[in-house]
């Protein structure tokens, strides 16, 4: 089984955190939460990627951070394993902050991912690669949301001609 690695940039980015956290326990994946910041601790964030690439396990990387999104780039840069970026959206900058996380340099290529869940579900499908009891949860998750969608339409169609 794989683990994801979920970085936020500070502890104000917990609540999103817990949200990535609480999808991939649903689907049966590990995470574990750290804080580091690659502006105000850069050496900290290196510290804590190296411990984990010590670590002989298929791992996913999801950071967290906002308005000027170093912390992305800089965990690519150092791994070989899938980078995911789920920034939170600001309504102070009016979403602009997002280009941070947008456009990277050459050869640093973490994907972006904007909900929560559906970066919980990306990185549960990445390790699903090598893990067949993930890829049946998995499964599983995406029948149930069929069957939602198909028993909203049936509700629909059955309200709309009885007007």
């Amino acid at each position: 089984m794989g683990l994801v690695v979920i970085i936020m940039g500070s502890r104000s980015d917990m609540e999103h955190a817990n949200k990535v956290a609480s999808a991939l326990a649903v689907l049966g994946v590990k995470s574990e939460l750290r804080v580091g910041s690659a502006h105000k601790s850069p050496e900290h964030v290196i510290a804590l990627v190296r411990e984990y690439e010590a670590r002989d396990e298929p791992k996913v990387y999801l950071t967290i951070a906002g308005r000027s999104n170093a912390l992305s780039g800089l965990v690519d840069a150092m791994v070989s394993s899938p980078v995911i970026a789920c920034p939170v959206y600001s309504d102070h900058f009016g979403g602009a902050d997002i280009f941070s996380s947008l456009r990277m340099p050459s050869g640093v290529a973490p994907a972006l991912v904007l909900d929560p869940g559906s970066a919980a579900l990306l990185c549960a499908k990445v390790l699903a690669l090598g893990d067949p009891e993930v890829r049946a949860r998995i499964a599983v998750a995406q029948r149930a949301n069929t069957e939602r969608i198909v028993s909203d339409d049936k509700a629909v169609r059955a309200e709309s001609q009885h007007r």
